[in-house]
């Protein structure tokens, strides 16, 4: 026979399919699988990790908002604590100021006796004592300061004068080395001053 007359029969019994696959081939398919299911593990562990990461992050800067924010409040709180405090003080001193004013303007004498009080403890070898009084007090001033110089044993020469600048109420005494003033401006300043409040007058 010829080589072109040589055919191969036709087989209709030959399995076309996929052969059998062999073990190692399942082994390695079994491989890749479990890779492919660890892969999709770790990724997923990795995308709670950034997650959670994302999340404390997000949490952190809320409350670092929060936390300026209640420190803004009460730094803003403790200002308005603060005014409140100073006005109270301010309007305390005012009244003060105002009942004391009506006091001495009703009672200017007062005044002008505790000045003289206050001298005379420590003047009983003074040899002259001059007081300045509002004009208008002059004589009644001189009748309360000269009966506090006897009651205190002051024996010395005693001159009240009338000055129109004095206010009422307030009084200059003076002696050779020293002197006592008495004014309800200072007074008032040096109240103003300890309480650390602008002066009223």
């Amino acid at each position: 026979m010829s080589a072109a007359r040589q055919t191969t029969p036709f087989l209709f019994d030959t399995d076309f399919r996929r052969p059998k696959p062999s073990a190692e081939a399942m082994r390695a398919a079994e491989e890749v699988v479990l890779a492919e299911q660890a892969a999709h593990a770790r990724g997923v562990q990795d995308g709670r990790v950034q997650a959670e990461g994302q999340a404390q992050a997000r949490l952190a800067d809320a409350m670092t908002r929060l936390a300026l924010s209640a420190a803004g409040l009460l730094a803003a709180a403790d200002a308005r604590e603060a005014e409140r405090e100073a006005q109270a003080v301010e309007l305390a001193m005012l009244i003060a100021r105002k009942v004391a004013g009506e006091a001495l303007d009703a009672q200017p004498l007062l005044g002008i006796g505790e000045a003289a009080r206050s001298a005379l403890q420590h003047l009983r070898g003074v040899p002259h004592l001059v007081v300045r009084v509002h004009e208008s007090l002059v004589d009644d001033a001189e009748a309360l300061v000269k009966r506090l110089a006897r009651e205190r044993g002051f024996e010395g020469r005693l001159v009240v004068l009338g000055d129109p600048d004095t206010l009422p109420g307030d009084a200059r005494i003076e002696w050779a080395d020293g002197g006592v003033v008495r004014e309800r401006a200072r007074i008032e300043a040096a109240v103003a001053e300890a309480l650390g409040l602008p002066s009223l007058a």
